[in-house]
């Protein structure tokens, strides 16, 4: 095995010598390394089994001489296996994921050539058995799924399950990191409470009676996001929750609730709208006398809440680039199915940032 290693490297740097413009090519690897072409397909590709000896020499080589697959090559081989990526959004009346999905579909017309497929699973609210139903049914029919998961014991057993099976699983916007999910894409849910409650402080100084109005427990990152706030707010004495409402993201239900939230606390100063329902929450802040309306921020950059932010009730957003976490989530599912390249990281959080009606 030495004096195999010693004539390798021999040989490599022979061929380093030789004009860099020559196309590197399977065949050549295999001549090079004294094995076949089918041998080094199955080290780069990771097709079969390989001794570990020989894998690592033939993908030496193949890094010495700047080896790149053929595109067309790659394409003709992934559309023969027909790559297909199931997308599970709870996207139906929260107009958020209009841009998640943006993303993604940016994504897979790039990777067009390839034969990728991306077929969506569109929900409405946070209903554990309608998540699970369209799960299950999936699982004969993609080879990976992006999902934007309810936190719940049962859907990490899902998923589970479904890696179990082959399927590699990415969460998007919300985690579940009980599961084996193979990577996270979306904000960072906790720095995005502890940002929303130091920008009230810049607005209203050390002393506020904040109103809550959230989507819902069930998602790990909502609760995320209450906590950073809550954890922020220990620097802020005077700074108090007068009462915290659900809304399932659903907007005639955020109305409703936030109308019963400032009656029932009308000296409430501040709302903060954690995920969707920003509209029904601000008509019913806009209800209120002009000099009794409380100041509200929100999250994301929505149509609806553009409007609001353009007649005076939110005066501003924390953004967290739904676009680039679609267009990511499928990016790195791609990498797999394609390329056979696990993510490099567990966690891809995109930063809050502050927005105004003047920089949007």
């Amino acid at each position: 095995m030495l004096q195999g290693i010693r004539s390798l490297t021999t040989r490599m740097r022979l061929h380093a010598d030789k004009d860099v413009n020559v196309m590197v090519t399977m065949k050549k690897i295999a001549e090079l390394c004294g094995v076949s072409r089918g041998t080094v397909d199955r080290a780069l590709n990771g097709r079969g089994r390989v001794n570990a000896e020989t894998a690592a020499m033939i993908r030496k080589m193949a890094k010495q001489l700047g080896y790149e697959p053929n595109p067309a090559g790659k394409a003709l081989a992934a559309r023969k296996n027909n790559p297909v990526i199931g997308v599970l959004l709870p996207s139906e009346g929260n107009a958020f994921f209009d841009d998640v999905i943006h993303g993604m579909d940016l994504a897979a017309s790039s990777y067009a050539i390839y034969g990728l497929k991306v077929r969506y699973y569109l929900m409405k609210g946070y209903d554990v058995e309608k998540q699970l139903a369209l799960m299950e049914s999936m699982r004969h029919q993609v080879n990976a799924l992006i999902i934007s998961p309810i936190d719940d014991p049962r859907i990490a057993a899902a998923i589970d399950s479904l890696v179990a099976d082959g399927i590699f699983v990415i969460t998007v916007v919300s985690d579940i990191d009980s599961s084996q999910r193979r990577a996270y894409v979306g904000s960072d849910y906790f720095n995005g409470g502890e940002t929303a409650c130091a920008l009230l402080e810049i607005l209203l100084g050390k002393k506020a009676s904040v109103g809550l109005v959230m989507g819902s427990r069930q998602v790990l990152g909502h609760r995320l996001r209450l906590e950073g706030f809550r954890h922020r707010m220990e620097r802020l004495p005077d700074f108090t929750i007068a009462g915290i409402v659900e809304n399932g993201d659903d907007e005639i239900c955020s109305y409703e609730r936030t109308k019963e939230l400032l009656q029932e606390h009308p000296d409430i100063s501040a709302m903060f709208c954690m995920a969707g329902g920003v509209y029904g929450a601000c008509r019913a802040v806009m209800q209120l006398p002009e000099e009794k309306q409380p100041l509200v921020i929100a999250f994301d950059s929505v149509p609806t809440t553009v409007e609001m932010m353009r007649y005076g009730i939110v005066k501003a957003i924390l953004f967290q680039h739904p676009t680039r976490q679609g267009r990511l989530s499928v990016q790195l599912a791609f990498e797999y199915l394609v390329n056979g390249r696990l993510p490099d990281k567990t966690w891809y959080l995109m930063k809050n940032e502050i927005r105004l009606l003047e920089n949007l």
